[in-house]
């Protein structure tokens, strides 16, 4: 048990170096305390030790899904977001009513993070609030429910396409380009 202390403690204070060190073995743990420190340094000040704890946590077999699932409805923002990817990244369908929830989040982040979720998770039942993310005020949201309806095989009409066509940015024009190859005679 003074073991996990020390781990919670470098965890909590030490250098980047000595959090990355200690978060490479901890993808394993299934010590409750630890995964949620783990899910708390999805908030690091530094990138290096976020994308440690996300591998982490992605790669930890246990069974973690109801914590992340938790971590959901965090007041952090970060962890919100991350917690969503790392539930779609180990294809945690369960996860999915949850995620949807998080299409309203005030942080245009976590709903960006949300829809490469659910598109990552093929989750049709998801639809109707991919498409109305379609109307969001953030560019980068809009974006990632292009790219999800792109990951579910669904289509936009010709006046959709057109109508985003106006916002003249590069990325969000490949990803027209690519949802109109997919595009039928339906679609919104």
């Amino acid at each position: 048990m003074n073991n996990m202390k020390n781990i919670i403690e470098i965890l909590d204070s030490g250098t980047v170096e000595e959090k990355i060190k200690n978060l490479e073995f901890l993808s394993s743990t299934n010590n409750i305390e630890v995964i949620q420190k783990i899910i708390s340094k999805l908030d690091d000040t530094d990138i290096k030790v976020r994308g440690e704890a996300f591998s982490a946590l992605v790669l930890n077999e246990n069974k973690i899904s109801d914590l992340l699932i938790n971590n959901l409805n965090s007041q952090n923002k970060n962890i919100r977001g991350y917690a969503a990817l790392v539930l779609a990244n180990r294809n945690d369908t369960n996860a999915i009513s949850e995620i949807i929830k998080l299409l309203d989040d005030q942080s245009s982040m976590v709903r960006a993070c949300a829809l490469g979720a659910l598109g990552y998770l093929k989750a049709n039942e998801a639809k109707e609030t991919i498409y109305d993310c379609l109307s969001d005020s953030n560019l980068e949201v809009r974006k990632s429910a292009l790219q999800a309806i792109i990951d579910l095989g669904y289509s936009l009409s010709d006046n959709k396409i057109k109508e985003m066509s106006k916002e003249q940015d590069s990325e969000l024009e490949r990803l027209l380009v690519n949802v109109k190859k997919e595009s039928g005679p339906k679609g919104i």
